[in-house]
């Protein structure tokens, strides 16, 4: 609370309300992902919607206009000034949006993402087409009145959700050098890989052998299972609120990486939503700054800490006290094949070289959707195209695996996608400043010391919440912007030097 600042005060506690409320539907999306029955479906959607729509009531009510302009000439303290910049900027978000439409979203995602659970494995693009057609038509005319409302163009519109103040053409800024050089690096990588024999771990590798596994490795990296759990999921994802963060992961018999590095991806997340600020949660300040920056702290755990040589030293005889000793688990010949870089269909389980152009595409078909370039029909062909363009594969007629593998078109997060590698370049950046300020990085984490990591990440990060901006965190953080030489650099690094 501020003294002597009736309306920020006002403002303050509505904040905290739609927190809670918010606490309420995210639970409940959890529960729909990973316990719910298929039959309650509906009513869950219906319930979803129905929330959604007192909330968007209460953050779209019009005597939040007058208190932002009062809160303005308040005597305010930087911190609550920076809090009513995050207040304004939700506001202006929320009454872009008629409450029909936000109701009309719930509905569709709800139904399209539910129904892309069996449609996505039986390969059934005819099935999935009428669900994702409406959404896409929902996102569409999101874009339209999020546009008009904060003059910027759809897509950027959309983008704003996810990543505040980046425009698709400081991204096309950054990506398009990637188109250029990444396709060569990765050959000079397959070339010399290529050089040295990879022994794969030979399976099966039993599901309560993984979860046991998984569950010591996110205990050693920190995850507070007083406020928070583990769950088995269709696609991972971590969720929930910060007093009880909900991460998710699945399994395969023949392939414990997939379980394993994807709860690692999930547990760098769920680390920073339980470090955010205790005394902000509830304010505008108090959640994560961006997507991007989201994306920077799980690439952090998953790509750049948990694929380093000195972390996989470490995982090795973990593996073979779960899963018995084997030629794979020699920590040289673990190393070459957690690195092994291979253009695959998959995004989730890509290699961090090649992972970008999965980005790159989805960020192509992303503006030609929202932009009316590109029909929800010809999603499957401009995929195709794309796939052997970026990484030289065929993907015709393989919908599960093409442009059905991932959830979030069926769940209308267009504009997200861009965040993963805007997310990569951030981590690359964030370990570059880490080694600068502790030269002896490498060696403690080849010790088993991740202390320096976890406290440079809370210290310069996580504690942050939103109190900046996104260009000025990253400038705090590091002392320079945005820069994807590091990126690069690392790659180099890790894989040719």
């Amino acid at each position: 609370m501020q003294p002597n600042s009736p309306a920020y005060n006002e403002l303050l506690a509505r904040s905290r309300s739609m927190h809670r409320l918010a606490h309420l539907g995210a639970i409940a999306y959890v529960d729909r992902a990973t316990l719910m029955p298929p039959g309650g479906n509906e009513a869950r959607a219906a319930a979803a919607a129905e929330l959604d729509q007192i909330m968007h009531a209460r953050s779209t009510d019009p005597a939040i206009a007058g208190l932002l302009q009062a809160a303005e000439q308040e005597p305010l303290s930087d911190v609550a000034r920076a809090d009513l910049r995050e207040m304004a900027q939700a506001y202006r978000m929320a009454t872009a949006l008629p409450a029909e439409l936000v109701q009309a979203k719930t509905l569709a995602t709800a139904r399209c993402e539910h129904a892309w659970r069996s449609q996505r494995p039986a390969n059934d693009w005819a099935g999935f087409l009428p669900n994702l057609r409406e959404v896409l038509r929902i996102a569409r005319e999101e874009a339209a009145r999020l546009s008009d409302a904060l003059g910027l163009s759809p897509y950027d519109a959309l983008i704003e959700r996810f990543e505040p103040g980046m425009r698709s053409a400081e991204i096309a800024r950054v990506f398009d050098p990637m188109r250029a050089w990444l396709p060569g690096l990765i050959a000079q990588i397959r070339e010399r890989q290529a050089q040295t024999p990879v022994i794969a771990p030979a399976g099966p590798f039993p599901v309560e052998a993984q979860h046991r596994l998984v569950r010591e490795m996110i205990e050693l990296l920190g995850f507070d299972f007083d406020r928070g759990r583990m769950d088995e999921s269709t696609h991972p994802f971590c969720g929930g609120v910060p007093e009880d963060v909900r991460m998710t992961t699945r399994y395969r018999e023949d392939d414990f990486s997939v379980s394993l590095f994807g709860t690692i991806h999930e547990t760098g997340h769920a680390r920073y939503e339980q470090n955010l600020p205790r005394e902000w949660l509830g304010q505008g300040i108090g959640v994560a700054r961006s997507m991007g920056i989201h994306e920077s702290q799980s690439l952090a755990f998953e790509m750049q800490l948990a694929r380093s040589p000195g972390f996989l030293a470490q995982l090795a005889p973990r593996l073979v006290r779960h899963f018995g000793a084997q030629a794979a688990f020699e920590p040289q010949a673990l190393t070459r094949w957690a690195t092994q870089v291979a253009p695959g269909k998959i995004r989730v389980d890509a290699d961090e070289a090649t992972y970008p152009c999965h980005v790159l595409l989805r960020f192509d078909l992303e503006r030609a959707l929202i932009g009316g370039e590109l029909a929800v029909e010809d999603l499957p062909a401009a995929w195709d195209e794309g796939m052997r363009d970026l990484l030289g594969l065929d993907t015709r007629g393989d919908y599960r695996d093409g442009c059905m593998q991932d959830v979030h078109w069926a769940e209308g997060l267009f504009g997200y996608f861009p965040c993963y590698t805007l997310g990569a370049l951030y981590a690359a950046q964030w370990f570059a400043t880490m080694r600068r300020d502790t030269p002896d990085l490498d060696a403690r984490i080849a010790a088993g010391d991740y202390a320096p990591v976890f406290g440079w990440l809370d210290a310069k990060i996580w504690s942050q919440g939103s109190r900046w901006t996104t260009p000025e965190l990253v400038q705090r953080a590091s002392g320079e912007a945005l820069n994807p030489a590091h990126f690069k650099r690392h790659l180099e690094a890790r894989y040719l030097a």
